[in-house]
């Protein structure tokens, strides 16, 4: 038998401590909590806070109700906004039934939500990569009556009608990567 090389390593594997969600989602969790704290259960949520099962329903037993209308939630009542933000139409149905909103959204789509905002009153039509149907999306296009488009991947860019092509600005969903969008901006 041939004498070899002992091929036996000892490797030292070091585990990451995981970040879990990013900072927008922590903060928004972070405000449920405190409110479920200060004014206890019932702290109406509109949409679930973050898409994991395991903490929205943690949430839900300590007495967060999760709902996709600000017309669900009690005239009066307490209501959180997500970390994905939300249209100015459910901003003016929320003050219309007197709700005492706590703002959860994001600051980095808070950032996006500014920025079309600033756009559009700068002349600028704007186009809004991200998934149709994603809350963010919804909230962000809800930002403005018109003068902004969403595209989805690149066939949706032929079909884009801006009023105007002198003046237009880009922004993305905030969850999508740069390499997500590349394509698409190019």
């Amino acid at each position: 038998m041939k004498q070899g090389k002992d091929l036996t390593r000892v490797f030292e594997v070091r585990v990451a401590s995981p970040r879990g969600f990013c900072a927008g989602v922590d903060r928004a969790i972070e405000i449920v909590n405190r409110a479920l704290t200060q004014f206890g259960a019932p702290v109406f949520v509109r949409h679930e806070v973050v898409h994991n099962k395991h903490v929205v329903q943690d949430l839900r037993e300590r007495g967060a109700i999760f709902v996709e209308d600000v017309r669900e939630i009690p005239e009066g009542a307490l209501c959180i906004f997500s970390a994905h933000g939300v249209s100015q139409q459910v901003r003016r149905d929320a003050e219309a039934r007197g709700l005492r909103v706590f703002d959860a959204t994001c600051p980095l789509v808070t950032k996006v939500h500014l920025e079309v905002s600033k756009a559009a009153r700068d002349g600028f039509d704007t186009v809004l990569i991200g998934h149709e149907g994603h809350p963010e999306v919804e909230g962000t296009m809800g930002q403005l009556d018109s003068g902004i488009h969403l595209v989805e991947d690149v066939a949706d860019v032929a079909k884009v009608q801006p009023t105007q092509t002198d003046l237009l600005a880009v922004v993305t969903q905030t969850t999508l990567s740069v390499d997500d969008a590349a394509e698409i901006v190019a």
